[in-house]
């Protein structure tokens, strides 16, 4: 009675390590990916400097080749965003690039606004990404995001 015991056990030890074996190649995913600011700073000639947070969602690492963005801020049209970053990002992870930027005069005021009265300020970005999966051709994702941005004590003329 105790070896049928012993030889159930070691049969469904067995099972699973079978199992385990068969399911261990990575699945490949890609997923749609996201951009948002992660900082707007307000230059001293008026211009903007925004730094572009670019997530990669998918399984597996993606270029980001090029990004174009219709923003809205404080419910006025800034502009389109406009990089070509050219970057890497790996599987589930992010990076940031740098945009240098000329909003409309609308969009100054209402930045300008925000930051002298010390409260937040929405966006929205809408678009498209084109990004290479890992030894794939190019593809294009269509991006909509909406967000908040807030002045950042003790750094004038700077939203996060």
């Amino acid at each position: 009675m105790q070896r049928r015991g012993v030889l159930m056990v070691a049969a469904m030890l067995a099972s699973v390590w079978l199992l385990g074996a068969c399911g261990s190649g990575m699945v490949r995913r890609v997923s749609d990916p996201a951009a948002s600011l992660q900082q707007l700073t307000v230059n001293t000639d008026g211009s903007w400097s925004l730094q572009l947070r670019l997530q990669n969602y998918s399984s597996i690492a993606m270029r980001f080749d090029s990004v174009t963005l219709a923003m809205k801020i404080g419910g006025q049209k800034a502009g389109t965003v406009q990089a070509t970053p050219q970057l890497s990002i790996g599987p589930e992870s992010a990076d940031v690039v740098t945009v240098a930027f000329a909003p409309t005069s609308e969009a100054r005021v209402a930045v300008a606004d925000a930051l002298v009265s010390r409260r937040g300020i929405a966006y929205s970005l809408e678009g498209s990404i084109a990004a290479v999966p890992e030894e794939a051709k190019t593809r294009t994702f269509t991006l909509t995001s909406r967000n908040t941005l807030s002045p950042v004590p003790g750094l004038d003329g700077v939203l996060r």
